[in-house]
C-alpha cells in the first residue's frame, strides 16, 4: 500500500516539510517554467499531500504562499497549490543532473538526494503503468477509457518545449499532460476533448487515461491521450512559411474551419442561454478590470489605458454577437498541429493564470478568434522587416474560413473582435513582462494600434 498523508486542501496544511526540503523547494520552484509566481517571492511552503507512487518516486501537492507587493486594491496575494513528482536515491546519475534538486539534511530523507522524477525514465516508465491498470494510490486516483488499450514498454521522453506543464511522450504513440499548477475541479483538458469526442469531433485527440485527487476536491492531475508523430504545430508551420517567402492563406483558411468545427461541436455538447446586452457590460468591466491590474504591473502599458478603455466601452450597449458557450479559452498557432491537410485542436486547458470556473464558464467565441488573430501578428514579427500584410492576409483567409462552417462572419462584430483582441494583448504584455522580456515589444506594439480608436 502506499504511504501517503491524508488531502485535505480547503483547511491548515496536512504537513510541513523538513527545513532543508522546503529551502530546496522554495529555490527550485522560482526557477521553472510553469511555476506561476515568478514576480512573487515563495513565503512559505506546506504540503498538502505526500504518496510514494512507488518505491523512490514520491508524489506531493505544495502550497506555495507568497511574498511582495499586494495586488491593487491592498489585496493579499494569494497562493498557489502545485504538483510535484521527486524522485528520491542515495546517487543520481549524470544524466539526471539537469534534473536535480539538491539533497536534504534532515528529517526522514535525510542524505539523500532529490530530483524531479518526470525527467527519470524508470519513474516515467513506472508513471504510466499506474494508468494501464486504473485504482486508487492513498488520495490519488487513476482511471481509463475502458475502450482503449495502452500496450506495456512504450519509452518515455520528456518534451522540452516551453511551456506551462509537463509533457511525457510514450513510444511516439501516447502524450502525458502533467498539470502542474493545480485547483479543484476537472481540467478543461480533460473534460472538453472527453465532451468533444463524445460527439463524434475528430479535430481533438480523446483522452485515454488520467489521474486525479479524490473526492470531494477532485482536481485533475494528468492527461493522457494519443500523440500525433507526424504533425507540425502550426506555429512552427507559420515561421517555415514566411522563412520561405510563401503565403499561409490556405491554411489560415482550412484552420478557421477547424476553430469553427471544435465551436459547433461544443456547443452541441454544452448548450448555453442566449445573447444579452447586459453580458457585453460584464465582459467590458472585466476587461478593465484586467486593464487596471496589468497596468499597474506593467508601467509601459499605462499611457495607453484610455485608448484601450475606449475598446472596452464601445461594448456597452452594444450587440453581444454569437451566444456564450464552452470554448478553447487560449487558441493561438501553438496550440495547433497539422498532420497531412488535418488540423487538430490541443490544449484546452486554458489561460493557466485564470481561476479554474472561469476557464470552464461559457464565454464568447469571439474570444478564441481573437487569440488566433493575435497570433497571426506574432509570427509576422518574428522575421524582419515585419510583414504586417502577410498577418493581415492570413486573419482574413481565417476569418472567411470560420464564416464558410459556422454561419457568422467574425468581421462583422468590429467592435466585439477589437475588444477581445485589446483583452488578448493586455494579457500577452503581462505574459511576456513576466517571462519573456525581450518578446515585450510584440505585443506592446498591438497596444499601440489597439489604443487607437477604431485600431
Amino acid at each position: 500500500m502506499p504511504k501517503t498523508a491524508p488531502l485535505r486542501p480547503s483547511g491548515p496544511a496536512v504537513d510541513r516539510p523538513p527545513a532543508t526540503l522546503a529551502g530546496l523547494l522554495r529555490d527550485w520552484l522560482p526557477g521553472q517554467r510553469w511555476f506561476a509566481g515568478k514576480d512573487r517571492p515563495v513565503a512559505d511552503l506546506d504540503v498538502l499531500s505526500t504518496t510514494e507512487l512507488f518505491p523512490g518516486c514520491l508524489h506531493l501537492l505544495v502550497h506555495a504562499s507568497h511574498t511582495g507587493v499586494p495586488a491593487p486594491g491592498g489585496t493579499p496575494l494569494p497562493g498557489d497549490c502545485y504538483q510535484l513528482l521527486l524522485g528520491v536515491r542515495e546517487h543520481v546519475s549524470p544524466r539526471l543532473a539537469r534534473a536535480f534538486i539538491g539533497r536534504v539534511e534532515e528529517g526522514p530523507l535525510a542524505g539523500l538526494a532529490v530530483y524531479d522524477a518526470l525527467q527519470d525514465p524508470r519513474s516515467a516508465e513506472l508513471l504510466l503503468e499506474r494508468l494501464r491498470h486504473p485504482g486508487a494510490a492513498g488520495p490519488l486516483c487513476f482511471e481509463a477509457d475502458p475502450s482503449m488499450s495502452v500496450p506495456a514498454g512504450l519509452a518515455p521522453r520528456p518534451l522540452d518545449a516551453e511551456q506551462s506543464n509537463s509533457s511525457l511522450v510514450y513510444g511516439d504513440r501516447f502524450i502525458l499532460k502533467v498539470f502542474r499548477r493545480i485547483q479543484p475541479g476537472i481540467n478543461p483538458d480533460l473534460e472538453l476533448p472527453g465532451a468533444l469526442a463524445a460527439q463524434g469531433c475528430t479535430r481533438v485527440p480523446a483522452p485515454v487515461a488520467w489521474f486525479r485527487t479524490a473526492e470531494p476536491w477532485a482536481a485533475t492531475l494528468g492527461v493522457l491521450q494519443p500523440f500525433l508523430p507526424d504533425a507540425s504545430d502550426g506555429w512552427a508551420l507559420a515561421l517555415r512559411a514566411l522563412a520561405a517567402g510563401d503565403e499561409f492563406t490556405t491554411e489560415a483558411h482550412e484552420l478557421g474551419q477547424a476553430t469553427a468545427d471544435i465551436h459547433l461541436a461544443l456547443a452541441a455538447a454544452f448548450p448555453s442561454g442566449a445573447r444579452h446586452l447586459a453580458g457585453n457590460d460584464h465582459t467590458a468591466a472585466a476587461m478593465g478590470e484586467r486593464l487596471e491590474a496589468a497596468a499597474h504591473s506593467v508601467p509601459a502599458l499605462r499611457p495607453f489605458v484610455p485608448g484601450l478603455r475606449s475598446a472596452f466601452g464601445a461594448l456597452v450597449g452594444r450587440d453581444a454577437g454569437p451566444p456564450a458557450q464552452r470554448i478553447h479559452g487560449d487558441l493561438h498557432l501553438g496550440q495547433v498541429l497539422r498532420a497531412g491537410r488535418d488540423w487538430f485542436v490541443i490544449d484546452f486547458e486554458g489561460e493557466p493564470s485564470k481561476p479554474l470556473a472561469e476557464r470552464r464558464s461559457a464565454q464568447s467565441p469571439v474570444r478564441d478568434i481573437a487569440g488566433m488573430l493575435r497570433s497571426f501578428d506574432y509570427a509576422a514579427r518574428q522575421r524582419r522587416p515585419w510583414r504586417p500584410e502577410w498577418a493581415r492576409r492570413c486573419r482574413e483567409a481565417y476569418c472567411a474560413g470560420y464564416a464558410a462552417r459556422a454561419g457568422w462572419d467574425p468581421r462583422t462584430k468590429h467592435a466585439l473582435l477589437r475588444a477581445y483582441e485589446t483583452d488578448r494583448a493586455v494579457y500577452e504584455v503581462l505574459y511576456e513582462a513576466r517571462h519573456r522580456p525581450d518578446w515585450l515589444p510584440v505585443p506592446m506594439a498591438a497596444i499601440e494600434r489597439l489604443a487607437v480608436r477604431g485600431g
